[in-house]
């Protein structure tokens, strides 16, 4: 079965669907390919003016599926696909994201979160760092904001994404906001989405330019560590980590 459901088109719009619910949608080698081919045919499509990135089940994306991980430069790339698209993505979230489903989060354009969705970077507590996912993420954040929620891993809601500049809107209905913002870009040109969407993402693809490399081997020596295969079966085996305290 497909982590991805059949892409749905109305009026303009296709909605990309996560749906691998028992995995908590989690970013495995399968969906991080199905979902960088799904937008490449968007791309490609000049019946698609917009792309609507959501989920099915109760988690919008729960980061690296750590039972079968994506390689790290396939999903540097499907965030950078996202970033460079010349058609805006709008994230409908109304489940959890944790660690590296920020990262896809913020790679998307526009993004509205209902009330109950949560957020968390849960890498520090594993051993590990958001490394990769600060390209498309460390943009669009508050810099006081980026240091407490790198650091202490803790949760924090939509209203509080939405302060920090996480997400576009937090919003109690969801599906009311996406569509307003979907009106909208019905109502502009092709051309004019893809030139205004092209300046405001400039520094973030310089960032991917200049940085993945690097932060690609970062991330590789981290998960490598002994570390973070302390923190990862901890995780797996729902215990606290030897060094906490």
């Amino acid at each position: 079965m497909s982590p991805l459901a059949p892409p749905a088109h109305v009026r303009g719009v296709t909605t990309l669907t996560l749906d691998s619910p028992a995995h908590r949608n989690a970013l495995s080698a399968g969906l991080v390919a199905a979902l960088a081919d799904a937008l490449d045919r968007c791309a490609d499509d000049a019946d698609v003016r917009a792309v609507v990135l959501t989920h099915t089940g109760t988690t919008f994306c729960a980061g690296a599926d750590l039972r079968a991980p994506a390689d790290p430069h396939d999903f540097v790339a499907l965030m950078r696909r996202i970033v460079a698209l010349p058609k805006p993505v709008v994230a409908r979230v109304t489940g959890h994201v944790r660690a590296g489903g920020l990262g896809l989060l913020a790679a998307c354009d526009i993004s509205v979160a209902g009330t109950g969705a949560t957020f968390a970077l849960t890498e520090a507590r594993l051993g590990l760092a958001p490394a990769v996912i600060s390209m498309p993420l460390l943009p669009r954040i508050d810099p006081r904001a980026a240091a407490r929620y790198y650091l202490t891993g803790e949760k924090f809601h939509a209203d509080e994404a939405e302060r920090i500049g996480l997400v576009t809107m937090a919003a109690d209905d969801v599906d009311g906001s996406v569509d307003g913002v979907l009106d909208d870009l019905r109502r502009a040109s092709p051309q004019g989405l893809a030139a205004s969407k092209a300046l405001v993402t400039a520094s973030v693809l310089q960032s991917f330019d200049q940085h993945a490399e690097d932060l690609i081997a970062r991330s590789a020596r981290l998960f490598a560590s002994d570390e973070a295969r302390e923190g990862m079966t901890a995780f797996l085996e729902r215990r606290d980590p030897a060094w906490a305290l």
